[in-house]
């Protein structure tokens, strides 16, 4: 992973203001530019055909998960392309059938069958549509770095181990195959970048299994590759509470995990591209280009970090046009050039998918001397991530677990932020001052009640919040628990000092809370 990956993951702005070279009115001018260009629409139009070949075996791996003929994930993958290049708001990532969505909505085509697990994805669609409406990008402020990088982490681990099932079993000349294939991608671009290394990586080896005759597991091998073109297809379902009620809850779940694939991986994108994009765009985008995959006999997606960083990283892609040819090439591919297709060797796109795998990976997050100046809170909250993520080889399990774990080690940590300090009165033996600071919440202010001499101090009893501040109801009735303490011994407390804030915000509360601490 470059350093701009491993630097800049902490900017989260979801919707940023357009900036010199990045804004909305300049994405078309990108594509003008690059169409004018005749080396970057190479670029383009090469990074199109490397992610196409490797999109190819994944829908087909991603469509035996599901549960369903390797054509609905194909198709899925080609219209989902092709959508969201018109759609999205993160130009040149990749969207495609994944197996997390996969996972998600698996039980439907097996419990209920293809009817209504079109109808699903559709209902998905939906969903992430009035979710990118309702402004769910903005979320992705409270996703720290350190969840971001067991993010990243996590999915380089992902996509190595899903290239484990081709290399286990398989004829021992798949081994070199996969050698020379990752040697030819390293070694390539210090010579020449003209054309990207993943490409002819996979022609070689195509080329030389050919001509060799080397017989090892080849595309064909996955499945079955589609001989038409994806038609219009109306799920055939009662449009009844019933069915609503059987797909609606894998419905939800498909979206949320969508939409949390995509704007991570678009905020990776950006990162790397040191561009900003429309995080809300994509949201609803990701929902309409599924909308649309449904009605075409589709499984469904969202974005493909692997297929993304090819496009991106290995290949150079900077705009919707390779997202648009990835799709084209994917759909002229299984269906014009099936045969051909067929017998490229898994090896070959295996070695792409090593080769993204160890870009991906943050190595310097890992590294001794980083681990050892990284709070050991951080570095838990990326290993819980990365953990979660792997053992369910869902990433929207992980980034959830790490986000919760963020939260509680904040808050304890921050929970030692307020302080008493009890003044010295001695001039007036009548009352006791007592200056509270810090930030107030429900783990910082349960302890406050402990922090007073109930018994000791005189009849009247001054609590200064000038150096606090009142975040939430449990504070409220912290303070109203220690007033009522004081008057059960018949002593008056008064409270001074807080900020407009804190002061509506206990004026609206205190006396109307129970205080059971």
């Amino acid at each position: 992973m470059t350093d701009d990956i491993r630097t800049t993951l902490l900017d989260a702005d979801p919707n940023p203001r357009p900036a010199p070279g990045a804004p909305e009115a300049d994405r078309a001018h990108s594509v003008l530019a690059t169409l004018k260009s005749p080396k970057r629409l190479r670029t383009e139009v090469l990074a199109g055909l490397v992610v196409a070949l490797a999109l190819i075996p994944e829908a087909i791996a991603f469509s035996i998960i599901a549960g369903v003929d390797p054509r609905i994930g194909l198709f899925a993958s080609f219209t989902m392309a092709v959508s969201i290049a018109f759609l999205g708001g993160r130009p040149a990532m990749i969207s495609a059938a994944t197996g997390a969505i996969a996972l998600v909505i698996a039980p439907v085509a097996r419990e209920y069958g293809i009817d209504y697990f079109i109808a699903t994805v559709i209902l998905a669609g939906l969903l992430q549509i009035l979710l990118g409406v309702l402004g769910v990008a903005k979320l992705m402020r409270f996703i720290p770095r350190s969840v971001m990088v067991g993010f990243v982490n996590a999915l380089a681990i992902l996509i190595f181990l899903s290239q484990v099932p081709h290399l286990t079993g398989v004829p021992l000349l798949v081994y070199p195959l996969v050698a020379v294939g990752i040697a030819i991608m390293v070694l390539l671009p210090r010579l020449t970048r003209v054309i990207p290394a993943p490409l002819v990586a996979i022609a070689l080896l195509t080329a030389a299994t050919i001509v060799a005759a080397i017989s090892v597991p080849t595309v064909g091998d996955e499945g079955e590759l589609p001989d038409s073109l994806p038609q219009l297809f109306f799920p055939d379902v009662p449009m009844t509470l019933q069915t609503l009620q059987i797909i609606a809850p894998f419905a939800l779940a498909m979206a949320l995990v969508g939409i949390l694939e995509s704007l991570l991986t678009a905020k990776l994108v950006d990162d790397v591209t040191d561009t900003h994009s429309n995080k809300t765009r994509e949201a609803w985008g990701q929902g309409a280009a599924n909308v649309i995959t449904g009605f075409f006999g589709g499984m469904g997606g969202c974005a493909m970090i692997g297929q993304t960083m090819i496009n991106v990283k290995a290949s150079g892609a900077r705009t919707r046009i390779s997202t648009f040819l990835a799709g084209v090439f994917l759909l002229i591919l299984v269906v014009g050039l099936g045969d051909v297709v067929a017998v490229i060797p898994m090896a070959a796109l295996v070695a792409v998918m090593i080769m993204v795998a160890v870009g991906t990976f943050d190595w310097h997050s890992v590294h001794p001397s980083t681990l050892k100046r990284m709070p050991k809170s951080e570095t838990g909250v990326m290993v819980a991530t990365v953990v979660v993520t792997v053992v369910t080889h869902n990433l929207a399990y992980g980034v959830l677990v790490g986000v919760l774990v963020a939260m509680v080690l904040f808050a304890r940590r921050v929970a030692h932020f307020a302080t008493v300090v009890r003044l010295d009165t001695s001039d007036d033996d009548g009352q006791r001052v007592y200056a509270v600071t810090g930030e107030l919440f429900f783990a910082s202010s349960n302890d406050l009640v402990y922090q007073f001499d109930y018994a000791g101090d005189p009849t009247n009893v001054i609590i200064d919040m000038s150096n606090a501040h009142i975040w939430d109801a449990s504070t409220v009735a912290t303070l109203d628990a220690i007033t009522t303490k004081y008057a059960t011994k018949g002593k008056t407390v008064t409270i001074t000092g807080m900020n407009t804030d804190s002061a509506q915000r206990h004026r609206r509360l205190a006396g109307n809370l129970t205080a059971g601490h």
